[in-house]
């Protein structure tokens, strides 16, 4: 029987190419998004849903789920893939922005993950995968919101692991790196606006110009969208797949190293060469 992903987030970036990927390898696939866009996939039909989904609204999930079920009979792997960035000085970050990072990147996930379960564990299998960044492993300047935001679903999902693993559900993470096709900055402008006071300003732009040659290898859609697959459908108890060449690097100097030569190098990459 063909498996099916139902996939958060797909309109484009790593989203619309796991979806593709997934397409590929012969999988049904629930591609989902705020604003349903058919015509972002193509040369594809009886193995491609595109539905609604809103994270951020219980009733537009238990909807997608629903219809997925309607259409193929099961959801063997749910990935987490939606997301919004936000760029911001913490004393500048007004309590509606922080809420709406949260409720997408948090609170969104947390709700996907709880509608999905009872399903999973009705017929006996399943894979969640949720997507956070590399920012857990290498936690930059003006991140504060966002790295929170993300790194309470490293938290939260391996917690869920332990707990759903007597149901033969896995739990897992990737970590995408930063790579320069992404939307971070196209679907957080708007709210970036003025979160950056005067004084910081000598600051924020010294780190814009380091970040700009952005100093580590990018990471690809591609190299995501393998990380997403290897996550739903491996067998093991491994929990977290790095995505990217500079999510590995990360990983290795956080880990690897002293507190103290992760911080410098960070400085050195990013805050003040000095």
């Amino acid at each position: 029987m063909t498996k099916t992903v139902l996939i958060t987030g797909t309109s484009s970036g790593y989203g619309k190419a796991t979806a593709e990927l997934f397409l590929h390898r012969g999988w049904n696939v629930v591609a989902t998004m705020r604003r349903p866009d058919p015509h972002v996939f193509t040369g594809f039909s009886e193995r491609l849903k595109v539905l609604p989904l809103d994270v951020t609204k219980p009733d537009s999930i238990e909807k997608a789920i629903s219809d997925s079920l309607a259409v193929f009979g099961s959801i063997d792997a749910f990935v987490n893939n939606a997301g919004i960035g936000l760029a911001s000085v913490v004393e500048a970050t007004p309590d509606a922005v922080v809420r709406e990072v949260f409720e997408t990147n948090t609170f969104g996930v947390i709700n996907t993950c709880r509608a999905i379960i009872p399903t999973m564990r009705a017929q006996g299998h399943g894979a969640i995968v949720n997507l956070t960044s590399s920012v857990i492993l290498g936690i930059m300047p003006l991140s504060a919101v966002y790295a929170a935001s993300k790194c309470a679903i490293e938290g939260f999902t391996e917690a869920m692991h332990h707990e759903l693993e007597q149901f033969n559900i896995k739990a897992r993470i990737v970590e995408p790196g930063y790579g320069p096709t992404t939307n971070f900055t196209a679907n957080g402008g708007a709210r970036m606006h003025g979160l950056i006071p005067q004084q910081y300003g000598a600051f924020a732009q010294s780190y814009f110009q380091r970040f700009a040659p952005y100093p580590l290898a990018y990471c690809t859609e591609e190299e995501v969208a393998e990380a997403t697959f290897a996550a739903a459908t491996e067998d093991g108890r491994k929990i977290r797949y790095p995505a990217g060449a500079d999510t590995n690097f990360l990983a290795q100097l956080r880990w690897t190293t002293s507190e103290e030569h992760y911080l410098q190098k960070m400085r050195e990459m990013f805050v003040d060469a000095a």
